[in-house]
């Protein structure tokens, strides 16, 4: 009887059934790209992640979604790199072990950081940041029912931007507005495949606690349920407030889910030299939820 283990883990948070549930299957080995669609269907969930040998990193990563194969992906990141570390298939030492991991898009590295001998954090680099095509404020209100050109800020443009995958960033002018959004989906729609991404993500700055400095909702057109946190939007996000100046520090907690139960936070640490980034990273934490088998054959 075929079987793989398979594990569940929030990220982005440190106590269960909040963040970001992400199915992991530590050995991937002998599973076709078929049989991980079908099992990536199967969990149901936004990503699942495929562990694998690799010649250029400790491990190679393939994420994939219901629909297909993703080339990166956040909070499954930061999920995996947890697994391995908790699950002892890395070695920790001291209190930051530092791994690399092979992703479609090329190899990236990660720091798991521990307290008392256990893992408790991963931190993983993000690619260097890509600005890309902007879209007016008047086109964007025309995708959210109960947003007006005058609810999004006048002083940096909605943009597509990018820290692995790309997004297109929406600047609201009051957390009110991004409590309330209702999607237009087929005007959303429209614009995200104008633009050449799959979503949008919509934020403010401040947040639910002091610390918060952003908060996000990603707006996917395409899927019915809204992602509790989306680690490489929030990346793009970051990249895009030091750009354009609307935030200065190299540390920025930004939090996302907590408008559909399922609370996330995560922070981004940037090198920057004012507004031009020479390094973008962000760290969250994850708790697992499952340890099973799924049987791929009776």
């Amino acid at each position: 009887m075929k079987s793989k283990r398979v594990m569940v883990i929030d990220a982005f948070c440190d106590k269960p059934f909040q963040g970001n549930p992400c199915a992991v299957l530590p050995d991937a080995r002998e599973l076709s790209d078929e049989e991980m669609l079908l099992i990536a269907k199967e969990m149901n969930l936004s990503e699942t992640s495929f562990v694998l040998p690799s010649e250029k990193a400790n491990f190679r990563v393939r994420y994939f979604t219901p629909r297909g194969e993703l080339p990166f992906a956040g909070h499954p990141t930061i999920a995996t790199s947890l697994m391995l570390a908790q699950e002892n298939m890395i070695q920790i030492t001291g209190n930051t072990t530092a791994i690399s991991l092979e992703f479609n898009i090329g190899v990236l590295p990660v720091e798991i950081s521990s307290q008392n001998g256990k893992p408790n954090q991963a931190v993983m680099q993000l690619t260097a940041p890509v600005f890309g095509k902007t879209v007016s404020r008047e086109k964007i209100a025309q995708c959210f029912k109960d947003i007006d050109p005058d609810d999004i800020r006048p002083d940096c443009p909605c943009q597509v931007v990018g820290t692995g995958t790309n997004f297109l960033i929406i600047p609201l002018m009051t957390s009110s507005k991004l409590s309330n959004i209702t999607m237009n989906r087929d005007n959303l729609m429209a614009i995200v495949d104008e633009v050449g991404v799959s979503a949008a993500y919509v934020f403010t700055k401040g947040g639910f606690s002091r610390e918060t400095e952003l908060s996000g909702r990603l707006c996917d057109p395409r899927n019915a349920f809204e992602d509790p946190y989306t680690g490489s939007a929030v990346g793009a996000v970051g990249a895009y407030v030091i750009h354009y100046g609307l935030l200065t520090g190299d540390q920025i907690q930004v939090e996302q889910g907590h408008f559909i139960g399922r609370p996330g936070v995560g922070r981004l640490f940037i090198e920057h030299d004012k507004k031009e980034i020479q390094s973008i990273k962000l760290g969250g934490s994850g708790v697992k939820v499952t340890d099973g088998f799924i049987f791929l054959e009776n």
